[in-house]
């Protein structure tokens, strides 16, 4: 192969991180849908027994499924340009990963699937470009988009719920948008992997459907701007006086990000503590779970609280992949960088982060997170 084949779709959140992490580095990728025969044929049998995106095709022919496995591939190869060096940047980097990827689902699934009015239309044609061009597609659009509020659902965005989303959404992009009105990305003038788990639901949900798009436009421009700017090839960043390409010096982190975090505490930690709960007793009452079973996306429902709202979501392992990777870089620090980014992360609600493990650890085996 001469280039990067990228199979994923402009609705999909997690292929929206994946994409702009290719664009940012400058790899050449063509973008492709998983409906092809040569997918079904060559590509699936290769994922590890799970359909899902984004997931690559490599230059050499290698299959990569999962965006974080699809972008440590590449920053090992490019020396890890996209991952800051300085204790606190490096942590709260692969803080805002994880929260990117697992901790603004709610609502992203709660503009999607709860605005019919407004996003029914572009949804359905969306859904069947997923069907191969042989088959029905409205009826199996449908099917597919059904089982997706019914995921929304599982991620706790049901009607008892809604008000908090909106309220607590609107209180996030109103300070991402002060933050990026100060800065072209999250740490400086270069994005890093914290800005690329971010996007994924910034760009694929929140700044695409018709409904939470009029929104970020009209009440968060600047965050606006970042999701333009996170998929264009150039920095993009002709607003700002400052055009060198690096983080912010001294390990900097500006007190508007640290604002973002402590809003982003508010639901992310409580729903964390009750899913690390739930997933350890889970593990505790498995009667066999040997190394590389594969650790499903779900294992149950668990109860948290937030601002006197109760909430119901699905408890998944691979939030804790995530995290621990995070957990795994503090653990390597000395003990006068660990107290700096524990005082830090007291700042930000967020300190207990780095206390919560399974009692099992998840790693990779042929494509698929596993149990080790």
């Amino acid at each position: 192969m001469s280039e990067i084949t990228l199979y994923g779709s402009p609705l999909s959140l997690y292929t929206g991180r994946a994409r702009s992490y290719l664009i940012k580095t400058g790899e050449q990728y063509t973008e492709t849908l998983p409906n092809s025969a040569y997918y079904e044929e060559h590509v699936l049998p290769k994922m590890g027994g799970r359909r899902s995106i984004p997931t690559i095709e490599t230059e050499e022919g290698e299959v990569i499924r999962d965006g974080a496995a699809i972008i440590d591939h590449y920053e090992q190869r490019c020396g890890n340009e996209h991952t800051p060096n300085k204790p606190k940047q490096k942590l709260v980097s692969l803080l805002f990963d994880v929260i990117g990827s697992e901790g603004l689902l709610r609502p992203a699934m709660h503009y999607r699937w709860n605005f019919p009015e407004e996003n029914s239309a572009f949804l359905q044609f969306h859904f069947e470009t997923f069907v191969p061009a042989n088959l029905a597609k409205k009826g199996l659009a449908e099917k597919r988009m059904n089982q997706m509020r019914e995921a929304g659902r599982n991620f706790g965005a049901v009607p008892q719920t809604y008000a908090l989303i909106e309220t607590l959404y609107f209180e996030l992009i109103q300070k991402l948008d002060v933050h990026f009105g100060n800065a072209p990305y999250l740490l400086g003038n270069k994005p890093s992997i914290g800005d690329f788990g971010l996007i994924a639901p910034l760009y694929g949900h929140l700044g695409r459907d018709p409904k939470p798009l009029s929104i970020m436009q009209s009440q968060a421009i600047r965050l606006y701007r970042w999701v333009e700017r996170m998929n264009r090839p150039d920095l993009d960043m002709g607003e700002f006086s400052a055009q060198n390409r690096s983080y912010l010096e001294a390990d900097e982190i500006p007190d508007t990000l640290i604002d973002v975090l402590k809003q982003l505490a508010i639901d992310f930690m409580p729903e964390t503590k009750a899913a690390c709960a739930y997933i350890n007793t889970w593990i505790g009452q498995q009667n066999s779970l040997p190394p590389n079973t594969i650790a499903e996306r779900g294992v149950g429902m668990c109860n948290f609280n937030v601002h006197g709202v109760s909430i119901t979501a699905l408890a998944q392992p691979y939030r804790f992949y995530l995290l621990s990777r995070t957990q795994q870089e503090f653990e390597k620090l000395d003990q006068s960088d660990k107290d700096d980014v524990l005082d830090l992360f007291a700042k930000c609600n967020m300190r207990e982060i780095f206390d919560l493990k399974l009692d099992r650890q998840i790693g990779r085996h042929d494509n698929r997170e596993v149990w080790l």
